[in-house]
């Protein structure tokens, strides 16, 4: 678990730079914090955070070149259809996974020829994209898996 948080703080960190010092120290105190249904499952949990080097400069550095960070993550698909409802269908089940699901981010995405898409999740590895979509499964049984490029600040909002 130590060695995953030793992976992943980078990325966060890097996500964090924009923050102001006050944002930055508040996004590593929740950091810090287990979530509740990590305690159910592993017991008591401990996240230690540790900010590396120079990284928060070189990713300051970056922000400022205007270079667009991005990691290649995955995101459940629960709607997709370029039928002539298929606008209304994929505010219906926004609505749906909204009401069933909060807290959880939902993208509805239009693309063109008329081609509507609702996502769900900002997952950075597939287990964890895995993860949500059993969990969603019974409400959206056609969910699949997508594997996307994802900005930073998706994991911030």
């Amino acid at each position: 678990m130590r060695g995953v948080i030793h992976l992943l703080f980078p990325l966060l960190l890097m996500a964090a730079v924009p923050l102001r010092a006050q944002s930055l120290d508040a996004f590593k105190q929740q950091l810090a914090r287990p979530a509740a249904s990590a305690a159910t499952l592993f017991g008591r949990a401990q996240v230690t955070v540790t900010e590396h080097g120079d990284a928060a400069r070189i990713v300051a550095e970056a922000t400022r070149a205007g270079h667009k960070l991005q990691v290649e993550g995955h995101r459940v698909c629960i709607f997709s259809d370029n039928g002539p409802d298929a606008r209304e269908e994929a505010f219906a089940a926004k609505k749906l996974f909204e009401e069933t699901y909060p807290g959880i981010k939902v993208y509805a995405v239009y693309s063109p020829p008329p081609y509507f898409r609702v996502t769900i999740g900002n997952c950075l590895t597939r287990e964890e994209a895995i993860i949500l979509m059993n969990r969603v499964l019974p409400t959206f049984p056609k969910a699949y898996l997508l594997s996307e490029r994802l900005s930073l600040s998706d994991f911030l909002e």
